[in-house]
């Protein structure tokens, strides 16, 4: 059991890392081209591995295919291809670290949502984790010399989407294995995105083809990786480490992008992390207290 947790800690540390390398690439290609167009051509490399793993198993696609919950299944898909686009725009005009830090939260949205939509009890302490996470937030953004923009608030809405997305996703496993959730946010993220891309289409260079290759086995491995490392540990020793995601990805900004970390995203960074961390571990620990309860 202890041996099957490290590995996943080990597994999911290395998905962040992932998955900051292809926010990285997704920056990169999104100052030459439309935010659309690169997440078409993704989601067509993924929709392509998903069936093509899903036909090599017993009863093919039929067996991954079918669900209990198809609407559910459906604004999961939505909600993750639109915190996708999301994502990697705010990338372009607020850079790695700023978008990261605001993203952060999620995990403490989730805290706040589970309560209302599958019905958890959420203890005062936890609930003081959500709000300092917020007041984390406000202090990224600095009121005093904040200015409400459209670019400025849409991390903010990506946060809330992924969110979303994560709760359903929790709430849609309790019916549906995790290849069928896995699929149906690939098929639909590829129908979204080819009826979408298209209308924003324009000539991609020879040498950012390459580019495109490696976003997308950056984002096919990063997700493979990521559902194995939860098949090994439970969810609440995990999301602590989920947040090297915003380690790796400043670094790369930083180094690549000349990101600046401003002393107001420095401080707000570190409450939501650590609120986050803090949500996490009580979580833990309650999940614990249940087990022992039972025994």
């Amino acid at each position: 059991m202890i041996n099957n947790v490290k590995k996943g800690i080990l597994i999911i540390i290395l998905a962040t890392l992932f998955f900051a390398i292809m926010d990285g690439v997704s920056r990169y290609l999104a100052e030459t081209y439309n935010v659309f167009v690169i997440n078409m051509i993704r989601s067509w490399v993924l929709a392509i591995i998903v069936i093509s793993i899903s036909l090599r198993k017993k009863n093919g696609l039929i067996k991954v295919a079918t669900t209990k919950q198809p609407l559910l299944q459906l604004t999961r898909g939505l909600l993750l291809i639109s915190a996708i686009c999301i994502g990697v725009y705010s990338f372009t005009k607020l850079g790695l670290v700023q978008t990261h830090s605001i993203l952060s939260c999620y995990p403490l949205i989730v805290v706040a949502l589970s309560g209302p939509i599958l019905k958890e009890k959420i203890g005062i302490q936890r609930w003081l984790a959500v709000l300092f996470g917020f007041l984390g937030v406000l202090i990224i953004l600095d009121p005093t010399t904040f200015i409400i923009t459209f670019d400025a608030v849409l991390p903010i809405l990506g946060a809330l989407v992924l969110g979303c997305y994560t709760i359903l996703t929790r709430k849609a496993s309790q019916k549906d294995t995790s290849e069928t959730s896995f699929f149906w946010v690939a098929i639909i993220g590829c129908v979204v995105m080819t009826a979408i891309g298209p209308f924003y289409w324009e000539p991609v260079l020879i040498n950012d083809w390459g580019w495109l290759a490696l976003l997308c086995i950056l984002s096919t491995t990063g997700h493979f990786l990521f559902i194995k490392a939860f098949e090994n540990a439970e969810a609440s020793v995990l999301q602590p480490f989920t947040y090297l995601q915003l380690f790796f990805a400043s670094i790369i900004g930083i180094l690549i992008f000349n990101d600046k970390i401003t002393l107001s995203i420095l401080v707000g960074g570190g409450l939501v992390v650590c609120s986050g961390i803090f949500a996490a571990w009580r979580n833990h620990k309650n999940n614990q207290a249940t087990l022992t309860s039972k025994i």
